[in-house]
């Protein structure tokens, strides 16, 4: 069984599966993101909006970052839970990351940190894993 760790992981697409199966076992909220192999803003949005839970909601029709960044940094707060993870299952490489796709997982890459840091979340930390794959 694959270790679920906090922070920002690259991870070979067949690890999946593994991770949300140990995720499930030890009774970790799992969030997989799915952009059907694109990385463009619109597809990321999309999927942000169907995924997560998010405080504030996002707009359908305004696609701004940071409001972006906001919402599910909020929202994943707001789950009250210790731990959480997050699988992106079908991006794509990391190192090859440029425009929308590298902002995106900029923004996956801030969360743990910031959620894991009781300055920032008055205490109430979160322990996030966030796990990007190369799409298969």
């Amino acid at each position: 069984m694959p270790e679920i760790r906090g922070g920002f992981h690259e991870v070979p697409a067949s690890s999946v599966p593994e991770l949300l199966a140990e995720a499930a076992r030890r009774g970790v909220p799992a969030f997989t993101l799915s952009t059907g192999g694109r990385t463009d803003k619109e597809a990321f949005f999309h999927a942000v909006r169907e995924t997560f839970p998010l405080d504030p909601p996002l707009s359908a029709t305004r696609h701004v970052w940071d409001a972006l960044a906001d919402s599910l940094w909020s929202g994943l707060h707001g789950l009250g839970a210790p731990h959480a993870v997050v699988v992106w299952p079908d991006a794509g490489p990391v190192a090859e990351a440029h425009g929308d796709y590298a902002i995106a997982l900029d923004i996956l890459r801030d969360l743990p940190p910031t959620l894991a840091d009781p300055r920032c979340t008055a205490g109430r930390r979160t322990e996030l894993s966030v796990y990007v794959a190369s799409a298969s």
